[in-house]
């Protein structure tokens, strides 16, 4: 099979990724935090070494500012319902997934109110257009990095200035980018930062972090045992706890690790430049093609791993289906959960076909699957 559907979920994963979780079930299941026995204590030993790691490969101030979560939807709620309260204003734009869309509806049904920042057709935002939408109320900028859709990279460090120069929030969706793109917390004037453990990052499904670029206060969005304080009737106020409740999927942490490891060791500026020579030969086989309508900016550079694309003559699910029951591709196609950018880039509400490459994505799966695109398009 090629595997096209990145931006999804990444596939195969290191092989460390799926020793590390068979070690785990096998030898070390137990509670983290929660006993003081070996196996207990190795757990939650795990838990903070891939913090660590983690701070490390995002250049965080501490440990504690790593916030384990269920996935990045997990994430982005914890952070929009933490922090948002009746009356304040949000800044967001079209090119927003569902996970960002949806709790921001349901929000404004509560009194949070929100608007959307214009950006062109390749779905780049310019700055100026995130500042003049600031007003006394706007207590949150919230942005997906790059498009699941367009794949657009936005300039997150001028609108991260915009947003310290006015004391508003920058909250980053990284779905698309952590751990194939360089992130640094530390130098880049971003707040709070949400990602998939299970994309870029190389670990298991069920994984998701929130990063907390310096501290702000989130109130939690559940609340229960930590191992921590157990005395007290109220949940703990410190991170990570505060954010923490209940047992962490400790197997799927130990696979994130082993992704976090590899990333680490391979260098993240190397998947990076992957990435783009795939995005380079994708993007010149598709444009070859007649009938192919490619969305999204025409540099690879300008990119993350992704492209969207349409047919002539061809709906995008069929393609689809023809692309993997013909030439064993497999892709995705539809609204990608993305409903307001389908509709600023005209294709709603039947969507567009996704490729997107990983580091495993080899340059003759790319070749094949143009091929396989070229085909069709003269049936």
């Amino acid at each position: 099979m090629i595997y096209l559907d990145h931006a999804a979920t990444s596939w195969p994963k290191p092989e460390a990724v799926y020793r590390a979780m068979d070690f785990f079930l096998r030898e070390g299941a137990a509670n983290p935090g929660r006993g003081t026995f070996r196996m207990a204590v190795a757990a939650e030993e795990l838990i903070w070494q891939t913090r660590a790691f983690l701070q490390r490969l995002f250049h965080l101030p501490s440990p504690e500012q790593v916030i384990f979560t269920l996935n990045c939807t997990d994430a982005l709620n914890i952070a929009l319902k933490g922090i948002l309260a009746p009356g304040d204003h949000v800044i967001t734009s079209n090119l927003e997934h569902n996970a960002v869309s949806r709790p921001l509806k349901r929000l404004q049904e509560q009194g949070v109110d929100y608007c959307r920042a214009r950006h062109n057709a390749d779905g780049f935002i310019e700055p100026a257009a995130i500042e003049e939408l600031i007003q006394p109320r706007t207590k949150l900028i919230v942005l997906a990095h790059a498009s699941n859709v367009l794949g657009r990279l936005q300039p997150v460090e001028e609108i991260g200035k915009i947003a310290r120069r006015h004391g508003v929030l920058f909250l980053l969706d990284a779905a698309q980018t952590a751990g194939a793109f360089p992130l640094n917390l530390q130098d880049m004037p971003i707040d709070i930062l949400a990602c998939p453990g299970h994309k870029g990052l190389l670990g298991p499904p069920g994984t998701g972090l929130l990063l907390l670029g310096r501290k702000v206060e989130i109130n939690p969005l559940r609340e229960g045992g930590t191992g921590s304080f157990s005395q007290e009737p109220t949940h703990p106020t410190h991170y990570p706890d505060r954010l923490e409740a209940g047992t962490l999927n400790t197997v799927g942490i130990a696979g994130l690790q082993a992704g976090v490891k590899f990333l680490l060791e391979t260098g993240v500026h190397k998947v990076r430049a992957h990435e783009m020579l795939l995005l380079e030969r994708l993007l010149a086989g598709l444009r070859e093609i007649p009938g192919v309508t490619i969305y999204g900016p025409p540099q690879a550079e300008e990119r993350a791993g992704l492209l969207s694309f349409n047919l002539t003559g061809w709906d995008p699910q069929d393609l689809a289906a023809a692309l993997d029951a013909g030439y064993a591709v497999a892709c995705r196609a539809g609204l990608h959960c993305a409903p307001w950018t389908h509709q600023a880039m005209g294709t709603y509400p039947d969507g567009a076909v996704r490729f997107s490459v990983g580091f495993f994505t080899s340059e003759a799966e790319i070749d094949a699957a143009v091929a396989a695109v070229s085909t069709l398009a003269r049936h």
